[in-house]
């Protein structure tokens, strides 16, 4: 293209073609290969993932310095009190209040001077963490907006750190899933690639703060779903966890934050039925922490006083019930590592035990349900583990073959409640395993989480989960039409044809578009590099004064760039992401042609009505593809030995009402037949034209059939 000699480009144009340089590089640089566990994505999620753990640990660290000055302040220096912590983090042992008349105003203080930096700067800050960033991925993909971990942090720390009951899992998970939103943002990767990113983070915060890096994984795939699992942030999230955890690690240490409880074990059968009582006593408890944070919550957004005052009313309530019942206060550990042994445990009155766990229900609800910020994880936790202390209390002694100890009920406790009612029983059972080096305690933890997750059914702590996969947005296109994600952006998009230089004029561009079926045009430079895209609409825009205005005036950065090896599915995600109709089409940062939705819908329609699929799960050079044949296929009625598919073709499969039939040369294929081939990617194109009729079959021939595997006709 003749352009003459061309000005300095702008910094607009300058910055759009570095990142297409920037993200060509990437995709030459890294291996290629397909599917999450691909070597191109594990190496591309090696990077991004270890930044994002990096993150978490560093947040981790700041957060847990900042709720011991928080407390140190408000707690220690206003009411003279400091809350027993667990043997991992710090000295169990129990303090008097020296001044317990300042304690609501204390609680309230730390409100107030939350909710003021909550509502002042970023009100979707408010409540517990986790929840806020489970929305972002379902609901805003995955964006999040940069000042919100901060904010987070600071609100977070105030208000457990004032004494309000709350736990620090949401805010750490919140610093770390922002970062990865930001560097997704930053990278531009993709909607599903940023929700990825922000699971991540999610579960590299909760795993380095409580220093359970495999169940904060896990966490991050659960939290999500109700009845599912998002099984492709499992690996991201555990190299994200393992760095976060490191990192946390060499600063306060990798002993389990409540000791190793290595000697504990299920002693005898008869203790499975105590743990599923348990379990069922977790299902009640854990329905009534739900129902009454969210009724609170509602009750607070109905206050008509102003939102930031809110906290303050919550915690003023909140330092009365610590008043009556301190155990309330702040994250609670300290109370359950006093729980775990025998005569701790039995030093405190038996009514403590009893009522702490349904008090630390109102506690938490009125800390962050007006709007303090906060996590619901901890609390649970807490609620679970002194539920299964009482259900020790109660039974020690009077119970056939009751543990000596308590530490069995209140770990499992722990585990049931908390994930039955968060829906993460596997990722919650690990954790606590974690945080108490007790791996043997699983079976026993099996019977009450199932019996809890059973009682509990949809109710939940997080009410941004969404049911399953189905029900979100952005798997919603793929599972409501599975036979996208068999078909590929190369087989759907059509030729660029309405392409211009940046210096090119708005006139000459809009000369490109009289045909209403093309959508805009695309900016390229010398090399072909895709700098930028001009819808229409605002080549309509540029009025008379076209001729005189040059191309690199008006364009606008891609909203979406697709690769040609793209799942259908996906790339129409990606396209209902961004709020737009047509898409550049780029390999290697060089574009190849252009998507749009109607091209979306004539392949699918194409694809049902020919009833061909390609499978994306072989490895290497090697595809799956699967026809049925028509009555009107030139393979109808015919043997394998007669087909005379391409050489480097192998029928593996013939399916006939239902039934497989393994394929011999004398299998004879009938209209309505489903045939699935195994063949290289460079034959599929003349495989899909041989299977949909637009190549002759060829005549018989004598011994083996190409394209079928040698059998016996015995």
């Amino acid at each position: 293209m003749d352009t003459g000699s061309a000005p300095p480009a702008s910094p607009r144009q300058a910055s759009l073609g570095g990142s297409a340089r920037w993200s060509g590089w990437l995709r030459r640089a890294l291996p290629t290969g397909g599917g999450f566990e691909s070597t191109r994505t594990l190496a591309k999620w090696l990077l991004l993932s270890t930044a994002i753990g990096a993150v978490a640990g560093v947040g981790a660290i700041v957060f847990s310095l900042a709720i011991d000055t928080a407390t140190r302040l408000f707690l220690g220096g206003g009411v003279g009190y400091l809350p027993p912590a667990p043997v991992g983090e710090g000295v169990t042992r129990l303090v008097p209040m020296a001044r317990p008349w300042l304690l609501p105003l204390v609680v309230a203080l730390g409100g107030l001077l939350s909710g003021a930096i909550v509502f002042g700067l970023a009100p979707e800050a408010e409540g517990h963490g986790t929840d806020a960033a489970i929305a972002a991925i379902h609901h805003r993909g995955g964006r999040i907006r940069a000042r919100i971990p901060a904010v987070k942090l600071v609100a977070s720390a105030l208000t457990i750190g004032s004494g309000g009951s709350a736990g620090r899992e949401g805010p750490a998970a919140q610093i770390s899933a922002g970062f990865g939103s930001l560097l997704g943002q930053w990278l531009r990767l993709d909607v599903t690639d940023r929700r990825i990113a922000v699971a991540a983070g999610i579960g590299a915060g909760v795993g380095a703060i409580f220093r359970a890096p495999l169940g904060g994984a896990l966490l991050a795939a659960e939290v999500l779903y109700v009845h599912d699992l998002e099984v492709e942030v499992i690996i991201p999230a555990l190299i994200a966890g393992i760095v976060g955890y490191t990192i946390y690690g060499a600063t306060f240490g990798f002993a389990p934050i409540f000791g190793p409880h290595t000697g504990l074990a299920l002693g005898s059968p008869v203790q499975l039925v105590y743990y599923a009582v348990l379990g069922l006593l977790s299902g009640v408890v854990g329905i009534a922490y739900a129902r009454t944070f969210y009724g609170v919550t509602r009750a607070f957004h109905r206050l008509r006083v102003p939102s930031w005052l809110k906290p303050a009313i919550g915690g003023a309530l909140v330092g009365t019930l610590g008043l009556a019942i301190p155990q309330t206060l702040h994250m609670g550990y300290g109370w359950v590592q006093l729980a775990m042994a025998r005569d701790t445990l039995l030093a405190l009155p038996l009514w403590v035990v009893l009522v702490l766990p349904l008090a630390k229900i109102p506690a938490t609800a009125l800390s962050v349900g007006s709007g303090g910020s906060g996590g619901v994880f901890g609390p649970g936790m807490v609620i679970g583990g002194m539920l299964g202390a009482s259900v020790w209390r109660l039974g020690a002694g009077v119970l056939p073959a009751m543990p000596s100890q308590p530490a069995p009920f209140v770990i499992v406790g722990m585990m049931a409640l908390f994930g039955g009612i968060a829906h993460a029983p596997l990722s919650v059972m690990l954790m606590v395993a974690e945080m108490t080096g007790n791996l043997s305690l699983l079976a026993p933890a099996m019977v009450a989480v199932a019996v809890c997750t059973a009682l509990v059914g949809d109710h939940t702590i997080y009410s941004s989960q969404l049911r399953d996969r189905a029900s979100s947005p952005v798997h919603r296109v793929r599972l409501s039409f599975p036979m996208l994600s068999a078909l590929r952006v190369a087989d759907a998009m059509g030729p660029a044809v309405a392409v211009v230089h940046p210096l090119a004029s708005v006139s000459a561009a809009a000369a490109l578009v009289d045909s209403p079926l093309v959508p805009g045009v695309v900016v390229v430079t010398d090399r072909e590099e895709v700098v930028g895209v001009v819808p229409r609409t605002a080549l309509s825009a540029a009025g008379a004064g076209g001729a005189a205005r040059l191309v690199r005036d008006v364009l606008q950065p891609p909203p979406v760039t697709l690769e040609p090896d793209r799942p259908l599915d996906e790339a129409l995600g990606q396209l209902a992401e961004a709020g737009v109709g047509w898409a550049p089409v780029v390999r290697d940062g060089r574009l190849v042609g252009v998507l749009t939705v109607r091209d979306v819908v004539r392949a699918y329609r194409a694809a049902l009505r020919q009833s061909v699929r390609r499978a994306t799960t072989l490895p290497g050079d090697t595809v799956m593809v699967e026809a049925r044949l028509a009555a009107t296929s030139p393979l109808a009625g015919r043997t394998l030995r007669d087909c005379q598919l391409p050489a480097d073709a192998l029928v593996i499969s013939v399916m006939r009402e239902g039934e497989v039939l393994f394929p011999r040369a004398s299998t004879v294929l009938t209209p309505g037949d489903v045939v699935t081939i195994v063949t290289s990617r460079g034959s599929e194109p003349i495989l899909r034209d041989f299977l949909e009729g637009r190549m002759t079959a060829g005549p018989a021939g004598p011994g083996p059939v190409p394209g079928t595997a040698e059998r016996s006709e015995d």
